[in-house]
């Protein structure tokens, strides 16, 4: 070990003695109360964060499920009512573990689309839905590595939680590129019923 590792390590250990020394006393114990809730507060923001996003998501894809069009569409079409579902399922986890830590999941539908990440685009043709969707997965995906990055260190069970979802839009992203691929013709949604 280096001269300066141990100097660091000596000092890393005599605060530890310290603080374990004051929380036995029942000095440091509001100081660790504090920081955990600051932490704590800190992880149900950004999983209400994620929460806004999945939501707006739903809407998204159902929107494109109803609206997609034409003989290209019909995969398309199946691909969006599921990926609404796992959205679905993606948010539930999310209010879950919200709940778990003590916080409360914001469901509104205007704070949603307000704190949501990717812009809500709505697409004509289905190419064009296809093109935003991944766009929107490509903002999601960043979001969910940045945080876990933030959370990993103190939140393993938040962390893991993420994780999933994560593997999941990566999954959504994977099989957006796979449809824009195939897609035949574009075809416009109908705006009425003649």
């Amino acid at each position: 070990m280096k001269k300066g590792g141990i100097v660091k390590e000596a000092t890393r250990l005599a605060e530890e003695k310290t603080l374990h020394a004051r929380v036995r006393r029942g000095g440091g114990a509001a100081m660790i109360l504090r920081d955990k809730t600051k932490k704590v507060d800190m992880v149900v923001n950004l999983l209400n964060e994620a929460l806004a996003t999945e939501i707006v998501c739903v809407f998204r894809y159902k929107r494109h499920h109803f609206m997609a069009a034409g003989l290209s569409s019909f995969s398309a079409k199946a691909e969006f009512l599921q990926h609404a579902m796992e959205e679905q399922a993606h948010g539930n986890q999310l209010a879950e573990r919200i709940l778990q830590l003590g916080g409360e999941p914001n469901l509104s539908p205007e704070e949603s689309l307000n704190r949501n990440l990717p812009e809500y685009a709505e697409g004509e043709t289905l190419r064009e839905m296809i093109t935003e969707d991944l766009m929107a997965k490509r903002i999601v995906i960043d979001s969910y590595r940045e945080m876990i990055a933030a959370v990993a260190a103190n939140d393993s069970t938040t962390c893991r939680v993420l994780e999933g979802i994560l593997a999941q839009e990566e999954e959504h992203a994977a099989e957006r590129k796979c449809l824009l691929k195939i897609l035949g013709p574009e075809s416009k949604c109908p705006r009425s019923i003649p």
